[in-house]
């Protein structure tokens, strides 16, 4: 149950660079969320986190902080690997989950967890926090007005450097590749942009040792037709962007490179135009509001369980496609 100021009690398992950005800032402007405590296997370490970012309790163990009824949810930001044994954890302790892309290690685990959610009733959320955004419910309702027309093709790409080497994003038995990583995104955006789950024609990958994919480009086709192409790189030539297109046969959305959450430009028979969101808030501001409403108050979430399966369902497709293995999940102790 929430405290007794009707907001929900979140704890951190684990002290990753993204917790900042992703909870502990946007839960400071939000009344109904408080950041409750930081667990960390190296407790110094948890301990400097918390007096950095102001939170009140650090638990030795991700176990003791799951197991505290004092924790009404948990934020799940570990390696890759790790998000399903943890989540599991969580979801029979009776916590809610909101957990970073990429939802699972595999799609098999995937579908494990969502029907695990399904039965406890607890709010599972995938956290693409640009689902939440106002531009991409804008960009969706563009779509559907048949402003483009028919569609005809859908691009996705996120690239960026990521010069460490010894990263977890490299790590293949954590879950490491730049598919898993910045791919999840292109992934999740051709999947809504595109209307449906794609099936993958064909995919190469450029490697950073055995079975993880520095880059990755794939062919999709959609059910409906219309075909799609993903490229998501954690070092290659291409350099850092994030884009999108969405090409019907009467015009064209795209996303600018710089400032993807922020405007695009349309191309349609009513003309040239670009839509603009300067004033809205973060990204991952909508994500947390979301996230707190599902828990409170029952309302639906955009990235469920049930949506994160058919993400990981195409990539581990992509995988298989460009000859290399899916990833697999940690289960033992770490």
């Amino acid at each position: 149950m929430p405290d007794g100021e009707g907001r929900v009690r979140i704890g951190i398992l684990g002290t990753a660079r993204v917790a900042p950005g992703v909870l502990i800032k946007p839960a400071k402007k939000n009344t109904e969320v408080v950041v409750a405590g930081v667990a960390a296997r190296d407790v110094s370490r948890g301990r400097a986190f918390a007096a950095k970012h102001g939170i009140a309790r650090v638990y030795d163990s991700y176990d003791a902080l799951i197991a505290d009824p004092d924790v009404d949810a948990v934020y799940n930001p570990l390696p890759n690997a790790l998000h399903g044994r943890w989540t599991r954890a969580a979801l029979a302790a009776g916590k809610h989950v909101l957990c970073e892309k990429p939802f699972m290690a595999n799609a098999v685990e995937a579908r494990e967890i969502a029907d695990l959610a399904t039965a406890s009733d607890r709010v599972v959320m995938e956290a693409f926090h640009y689902r939440y955004h106002p531009f991409a419910a804008r960009v969706e309702q563009i779509i559907a007005s048949g402003e483009l027309g028919t569609l005809q093709r859908v691009e996705a790409a996120d690239c960026f450097w990521l010069r460490n080497f010894s990263a977890n994003a490299y790590n293949y038995a954590l879950g490491g590749g730049s598919l898993m990583d910045l791919g999840s995104y292109a992934v999740d955006m051709l999947r809504n942009f595109g209307g449906s789950t794609p099936d993958v024609v064909s995919a190469q990958a450029k490697l950073r040792g055995p079975w993880v994919d520095r880059a990755m480009t794939a062919e999709l086709r959609f059910p409906e037709g219309h075909t799609g192409r993903l490229h998501c790189s954690l070092w290659s030539a291409s350099p850092p962007h994030y884009t999108a297109r969405v090409i019907g046969d009467r015009g064209e959305l795209r996303l600018h490179p710089v400032t993807p959450y922020q405007q695009f430009t349309v191309r349609s028979a009513d003309g040239k135009r670009t839509e603009r969101f300067f004033k809205a808030r973060r990204t991952y501001d909508y994500q947390l509001e979301a996230f707190a409403a599902a828990v409170l108050r029952g309302e639906p979430v955009k990235t469920s369980a049930a949506e994160a399966v058919k993400n990981m369902t195409v990539i581990d497709a992509i995988y298989r496609a460009a000859g290399l293995p899916p990833r697999e999940p940690v289960l033992g102790p770490r």
